[in-house]
């Protein structure tokens, strides 16, 4: 089976993708991504060899178009809905949606799965008339901010003289423990276990901290988030003999000095970061909280934008965080954390939580066996 993943260009949306393309690759599958092209060499890294279909501007452009659409508005920072739709269902698909349709066609997919928010590749699979499926990347987007999108993506549609029609799966690696109150599992969920971004084959050792009794905390602030006085607010409000710290600098082109008990480091998967830490502080971006969720660490949490401030409180809900409004209430928090047992077992229990769900591979199983009844059904 052909199968096309498309996702908004940021790594937020597109890393989430990567197990499921993986897998499915790894089951014989074509597998192309239809994303922005300046996400190509970042992809290349972690899809060596997966075709990237380019399709329309990177984030800056779209944010720009925004802000002239709705003068004053911030999305990224002030996700307030009206912004937040016109960003996804609006901009990025007017800006975007022609360049994927020709680059699908040509192409040939027989199935289009789509992150959470991206409007764009369902758009595509109703022009080219064959199903697709969405991923989730965290808690389920709240009706709030789902409903603006659903209602300014529907002209674009019409427009083309199309009907949208719903997805034939809804892959989702968030544990329901992490969902809101109330939430119930639609039904056509395909629940996936949530795993650390990993890179096969990236073995660079991190760099070793001297032997120490002390705790371990990684400060990251995402891919988008990076602020180098930020970050250096937060290390600052770690005593040293409270912990060692491994800190991420992301997109931060800062060079900022280490010590004994505080590293930098660039950009690293997931996997590699978590080893051996015993608290996470991070911006709450959805990737992150999963990823310390999967392998039982707690957190404390300072959302700066986007959906950050959603997967907080479901982290904290959970149990499984403390939030803070503030870079110097960072310290308290971590030293809370450390010195109780609550959240850490709470981690512990969603951690199990998430290994009892079925792994990239079985959700994939399942979305081509459902395409495939689809598809016959349809009589394509």
């Amino acid at each position: 089976m052909r199968i096309l993943f498309s996702g908004v260009p940021a790594l937020g949306h597109l890393l989430p993708l990567v197990p499921l393309v993986r897998a499915a690759a790894s089951a014989g599958h074509d597998v192309a991504v239809l994303t922005s092209g300046g996400m190509r060499d970042a992809l290349a890294a972690e899809l060596p060899g997966v075709p990237v279909l380019a399709a329309g501007p990177m984030p800056p452009e779209l944010f720009a178009e925004v802000a002239r659409r709705i003068p004053g508005s911030d999305p990224a920072n002030r996700p307030e809905p009206a912004a937040v739709a016109e960003f996804f269902a609006g901009t990025r698909v007017d800006l975007t949606v022609d360049d994927a349709v020709r680059e699908a066609r040509t192409w040939g997919p027989d199935v289009v799965v789509a992150d959470a928010v991206d409007l764009v590749g369902p758009l595509v699979a109703a022009t080219l008339d064959v199903p697709y499926a969405v991923v989730a990347f965290g808690p389920e987007v709240p009706d709030a901010f789902r409903r603006p999108m659903t209602e300014l993506v529907l002209p674009r549609y019409a427009g083309r003289g199309l009907v949208p029609s719903p997805p034939v799966a809804l892959l989702d690696p968030t544990p329901a423990s992490l969902q809101a109150s109330g939430w119930t599992q639609h039904p056509l969920t395909v629940p996936f276990r949530a795993e650390p971004h990993s890179r096969p084959g990236d073995t660079t050792p991190l760099p070793p901290f001297p032997a120490s009794e002390r705790p371990r905390v990684l400060v990251t602030l995402g891919t988008v988030f990076g602020d180098a006085a930020l970050l250096t607010a937060i290390i600052d409000g770690l005593h040293p003999d409270q912990a060692d710290v491994l800190a991420t600098v992301g997109v931060i082109g800062d060079r900022l000095e280490d010590t004994d008990h505080v590293h930098h480091v660039p950009f690293r998967p997931m996997r590699e970061l978590l080893d051996g830490v015993d608290v996470v502080v991070s911006a709450a971006g959805a990737g992150t909280v999963l990823a310390a969720a999967s392998v039982g660490v707690p957190m404390v949490l300072l959302p700066q934008g986007a959906d950050q401030f959603i997967n907080a409180e479901r982290a904290a809900a959970a149990d499984v965080a403390v939030v803070v409004d503030e870079p110097a209430a960072v310290g308290p928090a971590v030293h809370a954390v450390l010195a109780g047992s609550r959240h850490a077992a709470a981690a512990r229990r969603l951690r199990e939580e998430n290994e009892q769900r079925p792994s990239a591979g079985d959700a994939i199983a399942v979305l081509v066996d459902g395409v495939t009844r689809a598809t016959s059904a349809a009589g394509r």
